[in-house]
């Protein structure tokens, strides 16, 4: 085309080459293309028969230019508008120029008359304005995608101190640890080789003293549970199979003898749990009942003539099952049975059972079956337990709330039945506070490995320009910063739950039993939630077992399970959440519900007017009340008709317990709306208690992602509600937008503040 005598005759017909290039540029030329730009050459008089022939011959879809001739127009272009100032010009722009370089002399008046005569061709062909221009002078293309870059205006140790808080020095101490070559991860398929493995790390860990941590200095421990927790927190960045099997020896097994024994039992036994000289297991699941403790099977049946206890497994379904520790290592376990006295029974108690001697062989009346291979975990030997009539000593009932007298009398401190269950249950609440904490902080080491990649993988860009790390694009952000803000807020709010469980009195316990129900329920599900997340962000490389995700997603996949299923336990803190509330259900009215509805009706006054339902200013969208307000608000409203819908069906005559099942899904919004409120509340106070203003900003910001994520997943309700209108639930959106692509450039800094050791973390695309 360029050697054509057309054009050498009338330089004006290059004012089509750009053109003719963009419609070429993808390679096939289209018939709507065709007709496009042939109507746009039939529209100028100034072209001849000929040249319109010309022109007509390159928009033939059977005779495309060749490659060689495609860059040579493409070079043209280029050359003879290298010197174009504007980054904005148009195809005809373009093509004026060059034809003007070329030694066309157009008056202005047929300048004006082809400029406004081909102003629509680029909207025609479905091009943006302006953009084709980098097409040809990509240098000159500057976005904001491109130059984004990861940058910190906080001082990354200071919140790293802020993070670990009083439990620093532990954390420190368990992070040197773990980095040491004898705790150098195992690839192997050999499950007795793995958890030998294991069982050798939590061996070490208990030479350290981590394992008794808990337990009174009398029997080898610190007595702090504070950093009891904090060394599993920080365990969890390391193996999670090594983590639970650590919980299970000096967690479940540990503290039932602790909590639920005597002096005798903790003299007898709590030095050796502590240093893993008395490997043991927690027996409470069985084949046929996980999370109702009051229905399992198995009997501990006393005996006056001898002052024993007689263990049974009465039928299949009545199997210890999925019991950690059992197929291999563990030597006792605590073991729940419904105590039977003269026949009758007493409710659940806890007992000691030997399962192996001290060269590992079972005892008589033991069957123990491996449970083989699991989606994760495989590191820990989970087994079956069937007891044939065992015999135990009369000293094996761990009697803290249940005794049987010399007489033969059943006996307790606790005259009700169902009080004296939940006490005893309440008392083990920890494995719900030790398994979220666990779980936050492998989230914080998927998050760190994803957004470390995504910092550093660049993936398309700019035509002609470098590519963008995955990290600018904006969808790749919405995937990862409201989960790194929920990293941090649930941070805050377990060490809320830590410390209340710490402290805690009688008369506080079922409120924190509840606590550590809705937070174990919610951060698990984050975790599942966050890592699936990691591993699709990090494409194919987050599929490679090299890089860990896989492992952190099939290890932790079963807390959505262990220490009771998330579904269940979030119905336990809307029952709970409803305690107030039974009386007035057991008398048939509504009085109980007068000071809420009240206070509801106070509410609507202020919240619920015009202004406020579509206030959309940012000032308004970005204050810590506004927030307060909102979940507050969605906490009382969904209980208040929890209980009413209750209430009607009830009084209708439905039994209460199917009452509750028809309520059920309504009951764990109920749960939700508690559990994201109190992680707002903690994550507020966090921010008011922190002096750095560089952690203040940054975690005001993550404050403000949670809060605003939290308002659009739960859009549908407020909007059902009237608590807001489409307007500022759109709003809400783009903030959340907005707010993660500020979050993006401190991503890199905010996951490396978690200060997880490199060799724990041990992933290739996540190196530095």
């Amino acid at each position: 085309m360029l050697k054509s005598s057309q054009l050498k005759a009338n330089p004006s017909l290059y004012i089509f080459l750009p053109i003719l290039y963009e419609v070429w540029a993808d390679a096939v030329l289209t018939p709507r293309e065709v007709k496009i730009v042939e109507d746009v050459i039939d529209g100028q008089h100034w072209i001849s028969e000929a040249e319109r022939k010309f022109l007509f011959e390159h928009l033939d879809p059977s005779h495309p230019p060749t490659p060689d001739e495609f860059k040579n127009w493409l070079s043209e272009i280029r050359n003879a508008n290298e010197r174009l100032g504007k980054t904005k010009a148009s195809l005809i722009d373009l093509g004026i120029q060059l034809a003007q370089k070329k030694g066309a002399h157009l008056s202005n008046e047929t300048l004006l008359t082809i400029q406004k005569e081909l102003s629509s061709v680029e909207s025609a062909l479905g091009l943006i304005p302006g953009e084709a221009m980098f097409h040809f002078f990509p240098e000159r293309r500057k976005t904001i995608t491109q130059e984004f870059s990861t940058h910190s205006a906080f001082d990354v140790d200071r919140l790293a101190q802020l993070l670990d808080g009083d439990q620093a020095a532990i954390i420190r101490r368990v992070k040197t640890v773990i980095s040491d070559p004898a705790f150098a991860y195992i690839e192997t398929d050999n499950l007795t080789e793995y958890r030998e493995k294991v069982l050798t790390w939590c061996k070490l860990l208990a030479e350290q003293g981590f394992g008794a941590t808990a337990y009174p200095k009398e029997f080898g421990g610190e007595g702090d549970m504070a950093k009891y927790f904090a060394i599993m927190e920080t365990l969890s960045y390391h193996e999670l199979s090594m983590v639970v099997k650590f919980g299970v020896q000096f967690g479940l097994f540990g503290m039932s003898v602790y909590f639920l024994g005597t002096e005798k039992h903790h003299k007898l036994y709590l030095k050796d749990i502590g240093t893993l000289g008395l490997p043991g297991c927690f027996a409470m699941t069985e084949t046929g009942h996980g999370s109702n403790v009051r229905g399992i099977e198995t009997t501990a049946t006393y005996q006056a003539a001898t002052r024993s206890f007689v263990i049974n497994t009465p039928n299949e379904l009545a199997k210890k099952e999925y019991i950690g520790n059992a197929a291999r290592h563990g030597r006792m376990a605590t073991t729940f049975a419904k105590l039977i006295i003269d026949g009758k029974d007493y409710g659940v108690s806890a007992f000691l059972v030997p399962l192996r001697d001290t060269t590992g062989n079972t005892l008589p009346g033991i069957t123990i079956e491996d449970c083989g291979r699991k989606m994760g975990l495989n590191g820990v030997d989970n087994g079956k337990i069937h007891y044939n009539n065992v015999t135990i000593p009369y000293d094996n009932m761990l009697d803290r709330f249940a005794q049987v007298t010399q007489d033969g009398k059943f006996a307790s401190p606790i005259a009700s039945d169902n009080r004296r269950f939940f006490t005893m249950l309440g008392t083990l609440v920890g494995g719900r506070i030790g398994i979220p904490r666990s779980g936050n902080a492998a989230s914080k080491a998927g998050l760190t490995i994803a957004i470390r990649y995504g910092d550093k993988r660049p993936q398309f860009g700019p035509e002609g320009a470098p590519e963008v790390p995955i990290l600018n694009y904006r969808t790749h952000q919405r995937r990862l910063m409201p989960l790194l803000a929920n990293a941090y807020a649930l941070h805050f709010s377990l060490q809320y739950l830590t410390r209340r469980f710490v402290d805690r009195s009688e008369a506080d316990a079922q409120e924190i039993e509840a606590l550590a129900a809705g937070l174990k329920s919610f951060a698990t599900w984050n975790t599942t939630a966050t890592l699936q997340e990691c591993r699709e962000a990090c494409g194919g490389k987050g599929y490679l077992s090299e890089n860990r995700i896989d492992k952190l997603k099939n290890d932790s996949d079963i807390y959505t399970t262990f220490e009771g299923d998330n579904t269940v336990l979030m119905q336990l803190v809307a029952k709970s959440r409803l305690t107030e509330f039974r009386q007035e259900f057991s008398s048939m009215n509504l009085f109980g519900m007068l000071g809420f509805v009240a206070d509801q009706a106070s509410t609507s006054i202020t919240e619920l007017n015009p202004f406020t339902t579509r206030n959309t200013d940012l000032e308004h969208l970005l204050d810590f009340e506004f927030y307060t307000n909102a979940f507050e608000y969605r906490e009382r409203d969904i209980l208040i008709s929890a209980a009413k819908r209750l209430k009607r069906l009830i009084s209708d005559g439905m039994d209460s317990f199917d009452a509750f099942n028809v309520s059920q899904h309504h009951l764990i919004q109920v749960g939700f709306a508690h559990v994201e409120r109190i992680i707002l509340e903690q994550f507020i106070l966090q921010i008011n208690r922190t002096a750095d203003i560089g952690c203040k900003t940054v975690l005001t910001k993550l404050c403000q992602l949670f809060a605003l994520s939290q308002l659009e997943k739960n859009r549908a309700w407020y909007l059902e509600s009237g608590y807001m209108e489409p307007v500022k639930t759109k709003a809400i959106r783009k903030l959340v937008n907005q707010l993660c692509w500020e979050i993006r450039q401190e991503a890199v800094p905010l996951v490396d503040a978690f200060r997880i050791p490199e060799v724990c973390l041990s992933a290739p695309i996540a190196r530095r």
